[in-house]
């Protein structure tokens, strides 16, 4: 309970830096990456999806050398969200300007197992369904069959 205490109270914190600074004007990139750092963490997907949208303007305001961090968090905050293909791409980009990253690496190998396990399922659901039809069409083809002979 104190960890989750202590994490409500960091998000909080820093989504009043966020808010205070909105009102005055444009919100500075360490404030918007903090607050997105936290949207991200949070349980709630629309969080996540919030905290995606902060990281994806600061990616597009960077320079390229500044964008480490944004696009590694966007992986991570897509696949958390089951967005693999997304998540794919932002790891890739991070990894294109560094290939050696550790960090980035291990998490291309994770997001490239749950793609992997996430391919095996969707194809055992069409399998499913595959075999439903052609069970169905079985039935179907024997009912004809009967009826004919009848």
């Amino acid at each position: 309970v104190p960890a989750i205490v202590d994490q409500i109270v960091v998000f909080q914190r820093f989504e009043k830096k966020y808010n205070a600074e909105l009102v005055k004007g444009p919100v500075s990139k360490e404030t918007t990456f903090e607050y997105a750092w936290c949207l991200i963490r949070s349980k709630y997907t629309n969080d996540i999806v919030k905290g995606i949208h902060l990281l994806e303007e600061l990616v597009h305001k960077s320079k390229k050398d500044d964008q480490r961090d944004f696009l590694f968090y966007l992986a991570v905050a897509n696949y958390r969200l089951k967005e693999y293909e997304r998540a794919l791409k932002y790891i890739r980009s991070l990894l294109k300007n560094e290939p050696h990253n550790k960090q980035a690496l291990e998490l291309e190998k994770l997001i490239n197992n749950a793609l992997r396990k996430d391919g095996l399922v969707g194809m055992a659901i069409v399998g499913g369904i595959g075999l439903g039809v052609a069970g169905l069409a079985g039935l179907i083809g024997l009912a004809v069959a009967k009826g004919a002979k009848s």
